[in-house]
């Protein structure tokens, strides 16, 4: 660094030393500006004043912008988690440039409008790894929702006793094949349920690749002791797998969700006697 530049960083560390309060204040009210309200005031000045006391120790110390950059990236992820904008979050970093800027001025020195230049680029560096910090943390909150919305659109549900049933909505993709299987061989083994109905009502068209996934399923519950039965079964999704030639080999498929349920009480041993409107339930003694 030549020596006029190390006059302006110096200069600059003055500054920031003499009007922190000014500089605190102006900085704080230029990122509450553009958060529309969303922010609480109090914790921002005090996240804004403890950014700008590990500034001044960065600048003070070489190689010590190490505190800087992990407050930079909690507060990223903070914000990212609380669903500011990317917009809202940058400019917590580029307005102290503004602020700063006041001082400068106001100071008019040629060693501060020096200074200001090395100091706006600090600047522009801490607002470019903020930025990719809170990419990367709304990357992974995205990715967590979508987790949570695939756990929660492919429930395992009691039907009877020793009769579990997986109701499909949507595309059924290898992503989602694996959370469905893994959910009833769990399901399975914590209710002991020798009979699964997979009903893919909701499942609105059936190529080679869903058979596939769905096969897939069915052979894993197989190998947990557990007979499948594929109901959901409308005219059109017959005609498409006889058409692509899908075959199911011996696994029973029913057209309705009521009729799999019908079979899989019949193979666990329950008897229905139907009455006019009185359906009667009769479970053999073993």
């Amino acid at each position: 660094m030549s020596v006029s530049a190390d006059a302006g960083r110096r200069r600059i560390e003055q500054l920031l030393q003499d009007n922190e309060e000014d500089v605190l204040r102006r900085w704080q009210e230029i990122a509450g500006s553009s958060s529309a309200g969303n922010v609480d005031r109090a914790a921002l000045r005090g996240q804004l004043h403890e950014l700008l006391q590990a500034l001044r120790r960065s600048l003070g110390e070489e190689g010590g912008s190490s505190d800087l950059h992990g407050l930079l990236a909690e507060l990223s992820r903070s914000r990212a988690r609380q669903g500011f904008t990317p917009s809202e979050t940058a400019v917590v970093v580029f307005g102290l440039k503004e602020a700063v800027y006041e001082s400068v001025e106001a100071d008019g020195s040629p060693e501060a409008l020096r200074g200001f230049i090395w100091f706006s680029r600090l600047i522009d560096d801490l607002g470019l790894f903020t930025i990719e910090n809170y990419a990367a943390a709304r990357e992974k909150v995205i990715v967590d929702q979508a987790e949570q919305l695939l756990e929660l659109s492919t429930p395992v549900v009691k039907l009877w006793e020793g009769i579990v049933a997986v109701p499909l909505v949507g595309t059924l993709d290898s992503a989602r094949t694996q959370v469905v299987m893994e959910k009833l061989l769990q399901t399975l083994v914590d209710t002991g349920s020798e009979h699964a109905v997979i009903d893919i009502t909701g499942v609105p068209a059936v190529d080679t690749q869903v058979a596939q996934h769905l096969l897939k399923t069915v052979v894993a519950a197989r190998l947990m002791g557990a007979e499948c039965v594929i109901s959901g079964i409308r005219p059109q999704i017959a005609h498409t797998i006889v058409t692509l030639g899908i075959e199911f080999g011996d696994i029973v498929t029913k057209a309705s969700l009521a009729d799999a349920l019908a079979h899989a009480l019949r193979r666990s041993g329950v008897e229905f006697a139907s009455r006019k409107t009185r359906v009667a339930v009769r479970t053999e003694e073993g």
